[in-house]
C-alpha cells in the first residue's frame, strides 16, 4: 500500500487536531498539514503537496459548501468530506466531493475512504445518501444491480465508459454491457435520459 499523504481540512481547531490523532497511527496515510477552510487552500496545497484532502464541514455545515465547491473546481485533489448529517449531503456530493462520511467514523474508515478517493473511487456512506421512494412516473422493468448501479452514478457524473472503466477497475466492454442493460431496464434511449430517469425515479441523488 503506497502511503497517501492527507491535508486535514477544518474551522474547528480541536477537529483538525482530533482528526490528525485518528489518522496518526493507520497504515499508509500521513497528515501532510492541516488548515482551516478560510484559509489560503491553495497555498496549503503547494506548501504540504498532499495527495487527498479530509474535509470536516462541522456540526452546522450549511453555508459551507460553498468553499468546497470552490476548491474542487479550482484544484484535482480528491476530498473526503466528513458530516454529522445527511441533510446536505446532496449540497456536499454536488460541491464534488470525492467521498461522505460520518463525522463519527473511525480512522479506519476515513483511511480507507482516503485511498478509494486517490484512486479514482467515490466512497459515500449510506446512511447520509439515504434513497428517495422511487416516483410513481418511472417504472423500472427489473431492478438495477448493485454494479449498475454504481455505473449509473458515473454516468450522471459525465464520465466516459473509459473512465468509469478505469474508477470501477473492470473493462470497457463490462462497462458497455452495464450501460445498456440500465438503458433496457429504465426505458432509456440515451445515456442523459437513463440519468433523467434515474433521478426521477429515487435511483440517484444530483
Amino acid at each position: 500500500m503506497s502511503q497517501v499523504n492527507v491535508l486535514i481540512v477544518a474551522d474547528d481547531p480541536l477537529a483538525r487536531a482530533g482528526l490528525a490523532a485518528l489518522l496518526a497511527g493507520e497504515a499508509g496515510i500521513a497528515v501532510a498539514g492541516q488548515s482551516g477552510s478560510d484559509a489560503d487552500l491553495g497555498a496549503a496545497l503547494d506548501a504540504f503537496l498532499p495527495d487527498a484532502a479530509v474535509w470536516d464541514l462541522g456540526w452546522e455545515p450549511a453555508g459551507r459548501t460553498a468553499a468546497l465547491g470552490e476548491f474542487t473546481a479550482q484544484h484535482a485533489t480528491p476530498v473526503v468530506a466528513l458530516l454529522a448529517t445527511e441533510a446536505v449531503a446532496g449540497e456536499v456530493r454536488a460541491a464534488g466531493a470525492r467521498g461522505l462520511l460520518a463525522r463519527t467514523s473511525d480512522g479506519a474508515q476515513i483511511a480507507a475512504a482516503v485511498q478509494a478517493a486517490v484512486h479514482g473511487l467515490l466512497v459515500f456512506d449510506d446512511a447520509l445518501l439515504p434513497a428517495p421512494a422511487p416516483s410513481a412516473d418511472v417504472e423500472l422493468v427489473e431492478p438495477l444491480s448493485g454494479r449498475e448501479l454504481d455505473v449509473l452514478r458515473h454516468l450522471a457524473e459525465g464520465l466516459s465508459n473509459k473512465e468509469i472503466a478505469r474508477a470501477l477497475d473492470i473493462s470497457e466492454h463490462t462497462v458497455k454491457f452495464h450501460v445498456n442493460a440500465i438503458l433496457g431496464k429504465l426505458s432509456a434511449q440515451s445515456r442523459t435520459e437513463a440519468v433523467v430517469r434515474a433521478t426521477r425515479a429515487g435511483l440517484i441523488l444530483l
